[in-house]
């Protein structure tokens, strides 16, 4: 039997955890991809709780980085970075439910080197940016571009090989009157660059506007924790989810479910105030659904919370609070 089975999702979604009407969202399809979360485009698809849509993602640059000799600066067009699929309008969405996305699979598409990763001045967790004004002179330009394959990962160098270890950098539900950056982490989830966002497990998404608006891309093929120059293992994907709509269930802030922990996630700046902010999130969540007094889920944690860093290099620092459902007793 699957965790799935017995997850949130299955017990409180409208479909049940059930799989249904599939869909695709193809290059062709997608047509214009998106680097805003906000109301005002029209969906792409329409679908009801249940539905399984698989969508070709681009990179966070929309393919445009081909080889090692190409000069980002030159190239790309910020801020059109993150590029995104959807959005997707699931029927029945209304302000204050949750959209439940489990993460069927993420294979990796298109012509080797697959995979880019590169350093671009004034931009990364150990360089002066436009956030951090310093003196310090920018680094050099430097683009990697690597063989992703799921089956055997990514050779590095001749003595270092990466697991194809991969997951959804931006996913998250539309604002319901801003429209913000793909590039910018933030209450409706955005870019958060989070690796426990990946193959089964399941994000849970506040609606805040009609029909939730689901949007997704940027997928890593790996990534350690901080992202800390900037771009991860960056690579288009073939993703495949499966939605669920959760009526009444409001949540503030993305929440996250695996087969073994549950955690909650903030978005912010400084650092420390994103560990508050999922932390605080993990107490009332703990106190609401199971059981828990707030302060006695507040000294458990300091025992048994694990937090893991998303990104410290995007317009607001992503992390995530987590504990083992092995201590979540009914």
């Amino acid at each position: 039997m699957s965790w799935l089975e017995n997850s949130i999702l299955a017990r409180k979604g409208l479909a049940k955890g059930k799989a249904g009407a599939t869909h695709e969202i193809t290059e062709a399809v997608q047509g214009k991809y998106h680097y805003v979360y906000g109301p005002y485009v029209e969906p792409v698809i329409k679908v009801d709780p249940g539905a399984v849509v698989s969508a070709e993602t681009h990179d966070a640059f929309e393919g445009a980085i081909k080889n090692e000799t190409d000069n980002p600066l030159e190239i790309l067009n910020f801020p059109y970075l993150n590029p995104q699929n959807g959005p997707i309008f699931v029927n029945g969405a209304e302000k204050g439910d949750t959209l439940a996305v489990y993460i069927k699979s993420i294979v990796p598409r298109g012509e080797q080197p697959r995979g880019t990763t590169l350093i671009m001045p004034e931009f990364g967790g150990l360089v002066p940016t436009a956030d951090t004004a310093m003196l310090n002179a920018p680094l050099p330009i430097k683009v990697k571009k690597l063989h992703v394959d799921a089956e055997t990962g990514t050779k590095w160098s001749d003595k270092i090989t990466l697991p194809y270890v991969p997951f959804i950098g931006t996913i998250g539900t539309s604002p319901e009157i801003e429209a913000i950056t793909s590039l910018q982490p933030d209450y409706y989830g955005g870019n958060m660059d989070l690796p426990d966002v990946g193959m089964d497990s399941v994000i849970y998404l506040p609606v805040n506007a009609k029909g939730g608006l689901l949007y997704l891309g940027d997928c890593h093929a790996t990534q350690g924790d901080g992202e800390l120059c900037g771009v991860a293992l960056e690579h288009p994907t073939v993703t495949t989810i499966q939605i669920d709509l959760i009526k009444g269930w409001t949540i503030r802030t993305p929440r996250l479910e695996t087969k073994d922990f549950i955690m909650s996630i903030g978005s912010t700046r400084p650092m420390e105030d994103a560990a508050r902010m999922a932390y605080r999130d993990l107490i009332r969540w703990m106190a609401a659904d199971y059981g828990f007094d707030e302060i006695e889920a507040y000294m458990l944690l300091t025992q048994c919370g694990r937090v893991r860093l998303g990104n410290m290099v995007d317009p607001k620092y992503t992390l995530g609070a987590s504990i083992q459902k092995s201590y979540l007793t009914p």
